[in-house]
């Protein structure tokens, strides 16, 4: 039988038992789970949210103590704290909560009552989407203008912009439907899905573009509420008098800032009777639809008689200033004639025509739908008149036109389209309720659908019913100014047209409060992502997270807006924000759609990424045909937000498409760069630059970086690596650490490169490998960056020098460039400005163009644009130098370079004793390092007292009289031979630069058999110091190609010290390495010796092909 343990509950409210709930296993505190504030419900700090996203758990806890403990396998235990098992992951998922971060919870808190979880009652998809989608759809321009729309449009053009732009919500509804259902959808609505998708820069930029929209919908909404008042309802109530147009803006102004300054105080006391209020408003749209509906039904049965229109020939007058429409009426001739007498002098149009009055409605009549059926655009000011009729012409005088029923600006379709879309905005509203909703992913796809299908029935119905049932006049009417002002929509509404009148004025009130309570609430979580620095200040608010700043600014925008005053004007703009922010649900869609990411996997099934594309093309179609102009302004707008966010904003992962698109591109770019060679026209230098790391793991010649900088700016491929010695398993976190600051040097720097830390057993294999493997594809690089070794003499042992020439190695046998920057710490930095000077490029082999490409990129950056080129070139006696000069110059004016050229004489035998004398030293300090193996300090004294015998047997050589000197040659005097070792030198390369002609303060230094006895073993020191004094320092023990290569290096400096001492920098080739390794010292000593006396060095060593031509 199975065993049962009882285990006591204790009721307390320490925090040693917060890990219980989760384990199952140990006692839980009812305390802890019936408290009216639980511990884990702590307000979020703004940068919350992003932590809890990058977590595989939906509800992730900070327990310390091990969830696993005597429940793990022992052969995975050791992975349990990142990889914890299935049976965890699904107990967490199935125990997922969702409470309400919006209104909600602003709303408890002012109540002072934290209600539990479970206790809060979820909305189905009636409730939560389809009605509040419904009420944010049907709104003011469906009162107030959709009848003067079908006028001026048509029947036909109504149809093809209520067609279009439903189709537009219908098109970006299904694409959010497919998002929404994509996982879990928290409470952002669709800043949420649209930044999670295309990532932060898109997310900030569209989301700014949402809250305008939605902050400019309140200004639209407070506008609509004060027209229905001022020009319905009280139109006596206007602060200003005057009958004009300004006039009645200045009104609108007035009342629509005190409007929007009262709704702003009810938002901020309390959007607990927003709320409350909704259901009113609901009810006042749906009342007002059937009203409607129930008028067309009793005008279908029998016409109504109570509205006519006054006709002055065929034009339509404004009856509020008459009672009957005939001349006799004395109100009505006083409008047109100087007096009341039969006699008096009246208008022309008033004498030449009759006056008629005809239905507003006159049923359905196929007449009128003829009429209707097409559009009448016009120039402001024209007259309205009635089609078909004839009217006797005559000028109408300008003092008279305000009798008429005119337009008050020009119209044209596009006009329309920018005026109309706000109508079919709102298809937000249930995703952004997606906290309240039982089950968002099943909700919003169905409420949102059927609301636009819905509202898309009621618009095109309307269109319909208005062109067969009321006059073209009467429709083309806007203000209902030949109707005694009455709204045009008014007169088909049953029982009263005030049922009309007073439901639009609730329910643009509500959609204004409930603007006003969304667009706070929208910055707040732009605000909270901390993507957009100069916002983070909007994020906070009062202490139950009302949005009191975020308000604030909403009410400055939304006056600015109502400082318009006038619909038709606020209504584009608001399209154009709208717009915008659909595209961009649209884009999400397609891209996920496209990329195929294993993520992706929306529950709601009926989505094409070709519906996404189009719906994304017909909002950007419908920018450019509302107004070009300000689709111009939206656009830079957001590219300014993008390009803000992306310099300056928090850096955040969020996993969208964006990057997903990035990679696809980035990999089709790589496959197509290798399947064709590069051309010659394309090719610049893709740097692998070589780092080296001190003990610290910091960078050591931080300069190579900012050369770097210099010689790319940004453009191609850079990639900054390092090597440390050691195994990856013990190193692993010094390689982190060491990328980690490498990345700092770029950043400090400039440097758009990519970083790379490799651990390897050596040195030489790491620099090996990074050579060969570096890059991807066809982006690999083709030249490799490093700094001259400084220290190759000083160090113990040889690496240095091996690591250095194997990678001359290496990269020859690449076909790579190398380029060796010396004295790099003496380069200047990125904000440095060389003012003048000189880049002096000795080329004295052809390397395929690279010493002239050089220099050139290095003027394209503002360090060295001041700079000029210079090239020297090297001739033999025997050569043609004026005719190479003129040719050199030529070559240079196809490749469209500016430079000064210079041909530098040669003489190929002149072989000087100083030549000689470097050999000798470099060949017997060779010989002797491998004979003694002595330390560092012994090194130096020992190659001292070799040179000081070197020296006297050089003097003797050449100044004796059985053996003549050469013509050219120097005899070099005894004191003045010696190299003298100096206290203070640190190595014999430092001797070398100042043996000559100074011996102040020097002293000869003498080594003597009993000192090195004394220092080392006896028998072995004493058989190598009889070896080192029995070398033969004679002119045939040299070797004479080490002798001729030596000869240029020493010849080559002293033209090239004589010639650019003073330049900013100096360009030279660089001399392959020797196949027989025997001689690597060597070269290291030649290459010492080319450039000594030169402060700043490149030397440049060409990959084996041409990288500069002449073609275009």
């Amino acid at each position: 039988m199975p065993t049962f343990t009882v285990v006591p509950v204790e009721d307390v409210e320490d925090g040693s038992n917060s890990g219980a709930a989760a384990g199952g296993s140990r006692p839980i505190s009812l305390g802890k789970m019936f408290s009216e504030e639980p511990e884990a419900d702590k307000s979020q700090e703004p940068g919350d949210d992003n932590q809890r996203e990058t977590t595989a758990f939906l509800n992730s806890d900070n327990d310390t103590e091990s969830y696993y403990e005597g429940k793990t396998m022992a052969l995975f235990e050791e992975e349990m704290d990142s990889t914890p098992m299935v049976s965890s992951l699904l107990n967490k998922l199935a125990n997922y909560t969702n409470l309400t971060q919006g209104v909600r919870e602003h709303e408890e808190a002012e109540d002072g009552v934290r209600r539990a979880a479970v206790m809060v009652t979820q909305m189905g998809t009636f409730i939560g989407v389809y009605l509040p989608c419904m009420q944010n759809i049907l709104g003011v321009i469906l009162f107030l203008r959709l009848t003067w729309i079908v006028g001026t449009a048509g029947i036909l053009g109504s149809l093809a912009i209520v067609f279009m732009c439903c189709i537009c919500t219908l098109l970006t509804a299904i694409s959010m439907s497919a998002i929404a259902t994509n996982g879990v959808v928290p409470a952002g609505g669709s800043y949420y899905m649209i930044s999670r998708s295309l990532g932060p820069e898109f997310g900030g930029a569209v989301g700014l573009c949402l809250y305008l929209g939605t902050t400019f919908a309140g200004s639209l909404y407070i506008l609509g509420t004060i027209e229905i008042l001022l020009i319905y309802i009280v139109p006596t109530a206007t602060v200003l008098k005057e009958d004009n147009s300004e006039t009645m803006k200045n009104n609108m102004r007035i009342y629509g800032t005190c409007c929007l300054l009262l709704m702003a105080l009810v938002v901020f006391v309390g959007v607990k009777y927003v709320n409350k209020l909704a259901l009113v408003f609901l009810s006042c749209v749906v009342l007002s639809i059937m009203a409607t509906y129930a008028g067309v039904i009793k005008n279908l049965i029998v016409p109504s008689s109570d509205f006519s229109v006054c006709l002055l020939g065929n034009r339509s007058l404004k009856n509020e200033m008459f009672k009957e429409c005939a001349k006799t009426d004395v109100e009505l001739w006083k409008l047109f004639c100087d007096s009341h007498h039969a006699n008096a002098s009246c208008d022309e149009d008033f004498k030449s025509n009759n006056l008629t009055e005809i239905p507003a409605i006159p049923g359905l009549q196929i007449e009128v739908l003829k009429e209707n059926l097409w559009g009448t655009y016009g120039p402001a000011h024209m007259v309205i008149e009635k089609k078909n009729w004839t009217h006797e012409p005559a000028k109408v005088n300008e003092d008279k036109l305000k009798n008429y029923v005119f337009n008050d600006f020009a119209t044209y379709f596009t006009l329309l389209v920018g005026i109309y879309f706000p109508s079919v905005t709102g298809i937000m509203a249930g995703s952004n309720r997606s906290g309240d909703l039982r089950d968002a992913q099943r909700s919003i796809p169905i409420g949102t659908i059927l609301a636009i299908l819905t509202t898309s029935f009621i618009y095109i119905s309307f269109v319909v019913l208005f062109g067969a049932f009321i006059e073209g006049v009467v429709l083309r009417d806007k203000f209902g100014l030949s109707l005694k002002k009455i709204p045009v929509i008014s007169i088909l509404a049953w029982p009263s047209p005030w049922v009309i009148v007073i439901g639009s004025f609730f329910s643009c009130s509500g959609a204004g409060l409930q603007s006003l309570t969304g667009a706070p609430r929208l910055l707040q979580a732009i605000a909270r992502d901390s993507i957009i620095p100069f916002l983070q200040v909007f994020g906070h608010g009062k202490a139950n997270g009302e949005p009191t700043w975020a308000l604030l600014l909403t009410v400055v925008i939304c006056e600015i807006g109502v400082l318009i005053a006038s619909l038709d004007a606020v209504a584009p703009i608001l399209s154009m924000f709208f717009l915008m922010c659909y595209l961009f649900v649209n884009l999400a869609c397609a891209v996920q759609t496209l990329l195929c990411t294993p993520n992706w996997r929306p529950r709601f099934k009926f989505y094409h990424w070709s519906l996404s594309f189009i719906g994304m093309s017909l909002c950007l179609s419908l920018m450019f045909v509302c107004s070009w102009y300000y689709a111009l302004v939206v656009i830079v707008i957001a590219g300014c937000i993008y390009k803000y966010i992306e310099y300056k904003g928090a850096v955040k992962e969020w996993g969208d498409g964006i990057r997903g698109l990035s990679l696809n591109a980035a990999r089709y770019a790589l496959i197509r760069l290798e399947e064709v060679p590069l051309h010659t026209k394309n090719w610049r230098p893709q740097l692998l630059v070589l780092c080296k790391l001190n003990s610290d793991l910091e960078v050591k010649h931080p300069r190579l970086l900012s050369f770097t900088t210099q010689l790319k700016a940004g453009k191609g491929l850079t990639i900054v690596c390092s090597v440390l010695e050691g195994t990856y398993m013990t190193r692993g976190d010094d390689a982190k650490k060491g990328e980690q600051n490498l990345k700092k040097v770029m950043a400090a720097e400039k440097t758009k490169a990519f970083c790379h830390v490799v651990v390897s057993s050596s040195l030489r294999d790491g620099f090996s490998v990074l050579i060969q493997s570096a890059g991807l594809g066809g982006m690999k690089h083709n030249a490799v960056l490093m700094a001259w070794p400084a220290d190759w003499k000083q160090t113990q042992d040889s690496s240095a020098r091996k690591n250095f020439i194997e990678t001359v190695r290496e990269t020859t046998s690449a076909h790579q460039a190398l380029l060796v920057a010396k004295n790099i710490d003496h380069f200047p930095g990125n904000q440095e400005r060389l003012k003048e000077g000189n880049i002096d490029v000795w080329w004295i082999v052809h390397d395929g163009g690279l010493l002239m490409l050089l220099p050139f990129l290095l003027s394209q950056h503002k360090v060295w644009r001041k700079c000029k080129m210079r090239i020297f070139t090297v001739a033999q006696m025997d050569d043609n130098s004026i005719q190479m000069k003129k040719d050199l110059q030529m070559f240079l004016y196809h490749l469209r370079l500016d430079a000064v050229v210079e041909v530098v004489e040669m003489h190929a035998s002149d072989i000087s004793a100083f030549t000689y004398e470097k050999t000798l030293v470099m060949e017997q300090r060779s010989q002797m390092l491998k004979q003694m193996q002595l330390s560092r300090t012994e090194r130096e004294r020992e190659i001292q007292s070799i040179t000081d015998v070197s020296r006297g047997s050089i003097k003797r050589k050449n100044c004796s009289g059985d053996d003549a000197p050469h013509p050219h040659s120097r005899c070099i005097p005894e004191d003045k031979a010696q190299l003298i070792h100096d206290r203070n030198t640190a190595s014999h390369s430092a001797a070398n630069d100042k043996a000559a002609g100074s011996t102040a303060d020097r002293v000869h230094m003498t080594w003597t058999k009993d000192k090195l006895l004394n220092e080392r073993n006896k028998h072995k020191e004493t058989m190598a110091v009889k070896d080192m004094f029995n070398m033969k320092p004679e002119w045939e023990n040299l070797s004479q190609s080490n002798v001729r290569r030596m000869h240029t290096a020493v010849k080559l400096n002293e033209v090239v010290v004589k010639k650019s001492r003073d330049s900013q920098l100096v360009l030279l080739n660089m001399p392959g390495p020797p196949k027989n390794k025997k001689g690597d010292e060597n070269y290291m000593q030649f290459l010492e010796v080319l450039m000594e006396g030169l402060d700043r060095v490149l030397l440049v060593r060409g990959g084996g092909r041409e990288v500069i031509t002449i073609y275009s």
